[in-house]
This record gives structure tokens, C-alpha cells and sequence, in this order.
């Protein structure tokens, strides 16, 4: 066993995790990261996901290290890559040309540009990584973390890392059960947050769907994959509500909930999809290939991709099986979901209906190296819901939603610590929900939902802050995961420098002014600026 001592223990090094780091580092703290995958970045990178963003991010409305997360994503395109004259000039470069977002691209650059922007900190000794390494234990002496115990993966030698404060920046909030931090899981009840969207009774194993992602391109050959031995089982699961088989090309709408075919077009020209809609002004899935697309030919030199690369990360792929957290099977439950997605593929390359009347593609090729894996799945799966904090300020869907609301003016909050927007967007459930598809306004992260009822130094980092079911549908995203963990790390390293507790920043307004100035100061956007068009 090693001890390691430091000011900070950040544990999980997705993009909060990360974001986390960074902001206590910039403060001068020591800071131990630990993650469980080979890469950090978490859903950018080992999930392998390009970001979800509202629709003003080029603009305004994230942090400005985000904000240099993604323009270092650009700069290493136009650094590394044989970039066609016009993509070369394009200051909003978007690699992918996918329909999901601005900036569709390959996770490894996403882990190339984090890679170094936290460089700088490794040299100077400050921060130390601890990779692949998991949390199994945490020491709790009067609500006060004094310790956690990281194995590792591969070994199973452990670590304990003794810290003044510990950020839990994991993707499904796993300190909070091991320090003893009062949570929550799964769905609430109407009753206890008077949620219209909420269901009338509670269940903690409700959660929203996990998937196992993967990427692939189409070239010459017969590359399909061995025929799983599983796959009589999930070529027959059809959901009542899914209008089909899940491997198929149908799924519901998530705004209607009713069954929508979708395309998949081969390698499609890119005159084929208007110019709007490859910069996400129409973010819709309703063609496979072109929805996460991540990175597209006519973005390179003649001659330099044989395909385009895509990201599957799509309904088909939601594994509705059961949950991952607080449950003895989270293993089996890992295993189905991934099995499920190879079956997806192995369906792609032998029975999906192509446009020419014939079945399948061979020619669809898993593209390992592009996820850094052996099979051409992504690192871990995509997760989309985590344990909650019992926080000082849970935020409900009244707070944010347009229809309760009234109007889609930004939902303010007194001690806002960032901003985010995204439809309150839940995927197909455990518990066998249908999408919930619910309008948000832009909204702002209050400092209460980074603050535990109890606990006195443990900070969420991530998708674990006071926010329900309904509302981490709108809370989970990219953007808001990194102003989540960069608002805690500056939070930790500001309580240090002054000798208090989370909870009394979050209980006085002069200490929450002091933080806000200080995030603002460093380029955190605390409110949502006066616009036409909210």
C-alpha cells in the first residue's frame, strides 16, 4: 500500500474530473487525479462522444477553459492533419461535419489537447495522475473525508490519498456511498419533488439508459465481425414503445414518442446535407451516419480518408436492461449492454436493409484505433445518470422548464457558480420509460447543488450535483459537466485559502459574491447575458 498526501483529491478524471483539477491547480494546490480508463476525458474521449451544446456556444455560455478545450481541438486538426484550404480557414471547424454538434471530431484528439493542458502541471509536481485506478474505500471520521483508497485495475495494489478535500468526479458517483454522503438515485416520486414530468411513485432503480458505444468506417472488403452467440436473443427484443425491434432503424421521436424510421446512408456526399445542418443548426438523428459523424472526407485532402468516420451513439444502442448503480449486477449489466451494441454491428454488416434493396454492409469496419481499444468499442460506456448529492438547493424541473415557467427566459439563481442549457433530455429508462423530451431554458448552476446536506469537504465534480431525475436530463451534458467540476475545484481551493466549509461559502451572500467574483475572474460565466431570442 502508498500513501499519497495532497490538498485536493480529485477522483475520476472525466470531463469534470479534469475541469476540476485544472482550477485547482491554477490556484497553486496539489492535486491528486485518479481514473479508471486509459484516457481522461471521460465521455470525449474513453466514451468516445463528441459534445452536446446549446446552440450559442461559439459565442458565449461556457468557461473560458472550455472554451480553450475546444479551440485546441481545432488547433490540433489544423496543426496535425492534411486539412482542405477551405476547412483550414474555417475558425469554426468542425471536423465531422456531424448533424449533433459544432465540433464532431476523434476522441484521442479531445485526449491529445487535455493531455496538454495539463502538462505543465505534471512537470511542475503538483499534480499527480493515477491511472487506471478505482475508489474501494474512503476513511469518514465525523462527516470530515479523511482518506480514500484507490486499487488498481490491473494489479490490485491500492493507494490511499489523504486530502484536504475530495471532489468525487466519478460518472456514477461512487465516493458518495463510501464516505457516507447522503444521496439519491433513480427516479423521484411527484410527491416529493412535484415534478410534472416526474412519475407518481419513486424508484431508485429507474435510471436512464446506458450505451456501449462504438466507431466504424465502410471500406472494400468483408470485415464482419463473428457472429455473437447472444444475438438470437437481441435480434428479438422489441420494447412495447419502440414501434420495432431495437436492431433495426427504428426508434421513437423523442419529442413525439412515436416510432421514426432512420436512414443510413453509406459514405453520403457531403452537398447531400446543407451546410446548417453539418454545424448543428439541426442537430435531428434522423441519418445514422451522417448524426455523429466525426470525422468527414471532404474535410481532408483528396485521398487522405478511404471512408468517413462515424460514432454510433444512437437509440438502438440504449440498454434498457437494468441499472448500473447500487446493484450486484452492475458487471452482467455492463456486459449485456456492450453485447447488445455488437449485435447492432454484426446486424449493420448482415441483415440492416440497405437503400438498394439488398441486406447489409460487410464492407462496415470497427476502427479500434480510433477508440484505443482492441475491438473498436469505445473505453466504458456512455452514461448518461449518476448517484445525486442530498444537496442545500436541488434543482427541479419548475425551476428551468419553459411550460412551467411560463416563458424561456434564463432561470436565474442568486448563487450561480455557471451557466448551461440543453433540452431536459431523458432517454428511455430502466424502469421502462419512454423518452421525456421536455423544453429548458438556459439556466445557471447554483452553488447549493455543489454543496452536501453533511458531508463537509466532499464536492461532486460531475453528473452528481442536487439536481433530480428530470433535471440531470438537462444537466448532464459536456459543457455543464466541465463548469460542474471546474465551479468545485475553485470552490475546494477558495474554502482552503480561507479556512471554511463549502456549506458556510453557500450559507453567507458576501462569501458567495467573494467565490462569484473569483470564478468570474477567472472566465467563468455566472449568468446568461441579456439577449433577443431566449
Amino acid at each position: 500500500m502508498t500513501v499519497v498526501k495532497a490538498d485536493i483529491a480529485v477522483v475520476g478524471g472525466g470531463l469534470g474530473g479534469v475541469a476540476a483539477a485544472l482550477a485547482a491547480l491554477r490556484r497553486g494546490r496539489r492535486v491528486v487525479l485518479s481514473e479508471e480508463y486509459p484516457w481522461l476525458g471521460g465521455q470525449l474521449t474513453s466514451q468516445a462522444v463528441p459534445p452536446d451544446e446549446h446552440v450559442w456556444v461559439e459565442q458565449f455560455g461556457i468557461t473560458a477553459t472550455y472554451r480553450a478545450l475546444r479551440e485546441g481541438i481545432r488547433q490540433y486538426y489544423r496543426d496535425a492533419y492534411p486539412l482542405t484550404d477551405e476547412a483550414r480557414r474555417d475558425p469554426r471547424l468542425n471536423p465531422g461535419r456531424g448533424r449533433v454538434s459544432r465540433l464532431c471530431h476523434e476522441p484521442r484528439v479531445a485526449l491529445a489537447v487535455i493531455t496538454k493542458m495539463l502538462a505543465p502541471h505534471l512537470s511542475s509536481g503538483r499534480l499527480t495522475v493515477l491511472q487506471p485506478h478505482v475508489p474501494v474505500a474512503a476513511e469518514t471520521v465525523d462527516g470530515t473525508v479523511r482518506s480514500v483508497t484507490l486499487r488498481h485495475t490491473g494489479t490490485g495494489e491500492t493507494t490511499v490519498v489523504e486530502a484536504a478535500f475530495v471532489l468525487d468526479a466519478t460518472e456514477t458517483g461512487d465516493l458518495l456511498p463510501l464516505t457516507g454522503t447522503a444521496y439519491v438515485t433513480g427516479a423521484e416520486g411527484r410527491a416529493e419533488t412535484g415534478e410534472p414530468s416526474a412519475p407518481e411513485h419513486g424508484d431508485p432503480g429507474n435510471v436512464q439508459s446506458i450505451a456501449w458505444c462504438f466507431v466504424f468506417d465502410h471500406v472494400e472488403g468483408d470485415h464482419t465481425i463473428e457472429r455473437p452467440a447472444d444475438y438470437d436473443r437481441w435480434r428479438a427484443l422489441a420494447p412495447d414503445f419502440w414501434g420495432d425491434a431495437m436492431l433495426s432503424f427504428t426508434a421513437p421521436s423523442p419529442r413525439t414518442l412515436e416510432p421514426e424510421t432512420r436512414t443510413f446512408n453509406v459514405n453520403p456526399p457531403y452537398a447531400t446535407v446543407s451546410g446548417d445542418e453539418a454545424h448543428g443548426e439541426d442537430p435531428g438523428d434522423l441519418d445514422l451516419w451522417v448524426f455523429r459523424r466525426i470525422a468527414a472526407r471532404e474535410t481532408f485532402t483528396p485521398g487522405s480518408l478511404d471512408s468517413d468516420i462515424v460514432l454510433a451513439n444512437w437509440p438502438q444502442l440504449d440498454y434498457l436492461g437494468g441499472s448500473i448503480i447500487d446493484t450486484p449486477d452492475r458487471d452482467a449489466h455492463l456486459r449485456a449492454a456492450k453485447a447488445q451494441s455488437r449485435s447492432f454491428v454484426y446486424w449493420l454488416q448482415t441483415e440492416a436493409p440497405r437503400p438498394d434493396g439488398g441486406t447489409g454492409w460487410p464492407g462496415l469496419r470497427l476502427r479500434g484505433d480510433v477508440t484505443g481499444t482492441g475491438d473498436g468499442f469505445a473505453q466504458a460506456p456512455y452514461i448518461r445518470e449518476s448517484r445525486r448529492i442530498r444537496a442545500m438547493r436541488t434543482v427541479v424541473e419548475q425551476d428551468v422548464a419553459v411550460a412551467v415557467r411560463g416563458h424561456g427566459g434564463p432561470a436565474v439563481f442568486e448563487d450561480s457558480v455557471g451557466v448551461g442549457m440543453y433540452r431536459i433530455d431523458l432517454h428511455p429508462s430502466t424502469g421502462g420509460d419512454n423518452y421525456i423530451d421536455v423544453e429548458c431554458a438556459p439556466f445557471e448552476i447554483p452553488l447549493g447543488a455543489l454543496v452536501p446536506v453533511a458531508t463537509v469537504n466532499l464536492l461532486p465534480a460531475a453528473k452528481n450535483i442536487g439536481t433530480t431525475h428530470i433535471t440531470n436530463g438537462a444537466y448532464r451534458l459536456h459543457p455543464v459537466e466541465w463548469n460542474i467540476g471546474e465551479s468545485a475545484g475553485e470552490l475546494a481551493a477558495f474554502c482552503l485559502d480561507r479556512s471554511l466549509t463549502p456549506a458556510e461559502v453557500c450559507s453567507k451572500p458576501e462569501l458567495v459574491r467573494r467565490f462569484q467574483a473569483v470564478l468570474t475572474g477567472a472566465g467563468v460565466e455566472i449568468h446568461w447575458p441579456e439577449i433577443i431570442g431566449y
